[in-house]
């Protein structure tokens, strides 16, 4: 059976409430909880301890191996939305003990070799740290510092490698709108083409094979006004700057885009959000959808 997952509006209402429980035999606070809350993984716990979700005699403990004694009250208080993890560039949508799933806002890096510069990495493996979870974040695929929407991390070197040894089978739907100047050759349509970069890091697009790689991309207009279009991109392969470059090619290049096209930016920002991502889970073979909202400022550009 396939989980849906949808971010639009997603909104938390709970009543903070408070669960007792009394210690009756020697044991270390882990143990504890994991018996107490019956079904619960040792990530979830570790994150109830890191949001100081639990109190022992009145006093939270964050420490998972604190020794209980008889006769102890453990106090675990439901988490409500001032307990979830909070950062103004990156919104978890989905964790388990394998994977992240993430939106990101546009302006941040999805990873970096250089400490000095943050990324969704670092706020992700400093939001790991914090939670106890002895787990690094493990890129699995990029999106472009000015474009924003879902990304996909991995909790350990061994799940990341499942996605990149078989990435085309197991992410089978990724999709993305963007926010282009004028009006689309047909409403929907195929393009497809060799991309290649030049000693500046320019992608170079070319109907016969230059040498580079093969991209193919699906677009679909969903609305057009005031002198720009929203297009739906469905890719079927993920090379650096499709997208962008594909657009470029049709005659209509992303807003806020200096690289390939002019710079103009109606939006204050690159008009490209990736606002779909379908995959099969790679321990549990599930399938994942997930499906973001579609930036307002997107809709307010083409007049809705």
């Amino acid at each position: 059976m396939a989980r849906h997952y949808n971010n639009k509006n997603n909104k938390y209402k709970k009543k903070s409430q408070e669960i007792d429980f009394i210690v009756r035999e020697e044991c270390e606070l882990m143990e504890f909880l994991m018996k107490a809350m019956d079904g619960i993984s040792r990530t979830k716990v570790k994150k109830m301890l890191t949001y100081d979700l639990v109190n022992v005699n009145d006093r939270a403990v964050s420490q998972h191996d604190f020794l209980l004694k008889p006769n102890m009250r453990v106090t675990i208080k439901k988490s409500s939305e001032g307990n979830r993890f909070k950062n103004f560039w990156v919104k978890i949508v989905f964790e388990d003990d394998h994977i992240l799933v993430i939106e990101k806002k546009p302006g941040i890096l999805s990873s970096s070799t250089s400490p000095k510069d943050e990324s969704v990495k670092s706020i992700l493996n400093y939001y790991l740290d914090k939670s106890h979870q002895h787990a690094n974040a493990h890129t699995v695929h990029r999106l472009d510092k000015f474009t924003s929407g879902l990304m996909i991390f991995a909790k350990s070197k061994k799940v990341a490698l499942e996605f990149e040894e078989d990435w085309k089978e197991r992410v089978y739907d990724r999709r993305y709108v963007a926010l282009v100047h004028g009006e689309l050759p047909k409403s929907q349509g195929t393009i497809a083409s060799w991309l290649k970069d030049d000693s500046h890091y320019v992608t170079h697009s070319s109907q016969e094979d230059n040498g580079g790689k093969y991209a193919v991309s699906h677009y679909k207009k969903i609305k057009s006004g005031n002198g720009y279009s929203l297009v739906e991109m469905q890719l079927e392969t993920g090379r650096k700057n499709q997208i962008r470059v594909h657009l470029q090619d049709l005659g209509c290049p992303v807003v806020g885009d200096s690289k390939y096209g002019d710079g103009s930016d109606p939006i204050h920002r690159l008009g490209l959000h990736a606002y779909k991502l379908c995959f099969k889970h790679p321990v549990t073979g599930e399938d994942m959808k997930f499906e973001t909202d579609i930036p307002k400022a997107f809709y307010a550009a083409v007049g809705v």
